[in-house]
């Protein structure tokens, strides 16, 4: 059985888990890049989501938030260009639980 053994470490020693250390790193800057260009009142309820090969994902905490993002995406694709983010495709998703 193996031994339990810290997180930093098991991604320093796993290139799957340090891939995934890497997207989850790529997908808080992104979000931090974008935060203020969405309206104060919809800011609380976003998360940023997944970066894969198809793109990165804004959580919505509902349908509301969620049309109003898509509305949103090229704002959000623009400001990432601005700051020096590869172009890759913004998807909207609704975050479930």
């Amino acid at each position: 059985m193996p031994l339990a053994q810290p997180i930093g470490r098991a991604l320093e020693t796993s290139p799957a888990l340090a891939r995934l250390g890497e997207r989850l790193r790529e997908s808080n800057a992104r979000f931090a890049a974008v935060r203020e260009a969405l309206p104060e009142g919809l800011r609380a309820h976003v998360r940023p989501g997944p970066v894969d090969d198809a793109g990165w994902s804004l959580l919505a905490a509902n349908a509301a938030v969620a049309a109003k993002l898509r509305q949103l995406v090229p704002v959000v694709d623009a400001t990432l260009r601005e700051k020096g983010f590869q172009a890759i495709p913004t998807r909207i998703r609704v975050q479930s639980g």
